[in-house]
């Protein structure tokens, strides 16, 4: 049985002391990425919210582009590992067969195995307009991240994507010991829900790389916010998406790197008084 959290002994030395004890930690799992009987990938991963990684994982590449695509999906636990077995319309199979990838992904891997530098750099789709957010709004949704997080009070080891709208306030979020997995994962979520990725935001607690903004521009996000600065690629690459880049996102504020429209100071109303 694959759980998401193991319970392992350990000797522990503090103060120059040493005690025993146990100490919940994620676990770590090769999961097999097939479709129409063919291994596409394999990425080490969380084992939890598989379906979400699958659909997920399967837009954000552009093997399918919507969840109708996908005809079938199982999960096969196996003794060493998972496989997620889908099948597709035969048109759309055959498209993928010549770019099938037998990759082993490290953790948080997310462009491993590509065949080319113009693969690993394609440009991202262009989002909608999207909404305009306070900057209170902004700080708001970071800060409701942490308490959702329940493989991360656990363990303090995974990253998390999550989803936020005015109107429904966090609306999905995802663990994983990857960061690009648990974005893929959070992708499958709303893909699965149907829910209109245009008018929130998505939350990382990661740092922000280009597969970061790719994948934030398949589901359809406006606007991401991480914890973590940005890799200058993956700035240009919001900046053409249309995408608003927020990062390094603490307590005490935020930056803005592209399209900074979107986001605006709070604004007050003040009532005079009346004599």
């Amino acid at each position: 049985m694959h759980v998401a959290v193991q319970a392992i002994d350990r000797e522990i030395w503090r103060d120059g002391a040493a005690s025993e004890g146990a100490r919940l930690i994620p676990e770590e799992t090769p999961i097999a990425l097939t479709y129409n009987g063919g291994t596409y990938a394999v990425m080490m991963g969380t084992p939890q919210n598989l379906e979400d990684f699958a659909v997920g994982f399967s837009l954000s590449e552009g093997i399918v582009t919507s969840v109708d695509e996908i005809q079938s999906l199982e999960i096969v636990r196996l003794d060493d590992g998972i496989e997620l077995r889908m099948w597709l319309a035969p048109e759309t199979a055959g498209l993928i067969s010549e770019r099938r990838r037998h990759i082993a992904g490290p953790t948080g891997c997310g462009i491993c195995g590509v065949e080319s530098i113009a693969e690993a750099i394609r440009p991202a789709a262009i989002v909608p307009q999207g909404e305009r957010f306070r900057h209170d709004q902004v700080m708001a949704a970071m800060q409701a991240i942490a308490p959702l997080q329940s493989i991360n009070w656990q363990t303090r080891a995974v990253h998390a994507a999550a989803f936020w709208s005015p109107a429904r306030g966090i609306v999905a979020l995802r663990e994983d010991v990857g960061r690009h997995n648990a974005l893929d994962k959070l992708a499958g979520a709303l893909a699965r829900s149907r829910t209109d990725a245009s008018d929130g935001m998505v939350l990382l607690t990661s740092r922000v790389s280009v597969e970061m903004v790719q994948k934030t521009a398949a589901i359809g996000a406006p606007v991401m916010v991480a914890v973590s600065a940005p890799t200058a690629l993956a700035v240009r690459t919001a900046e053409a998406a249309g995408i608003t880049l927020v990062a390094i996102a603490r307590s005490d504020g935020f930056e803005v790197f592209t399209h900074g429209g979107r986001v605006a100071a709070c604004v007050t109303t003040e009532v005079a008084n009346v004599a």
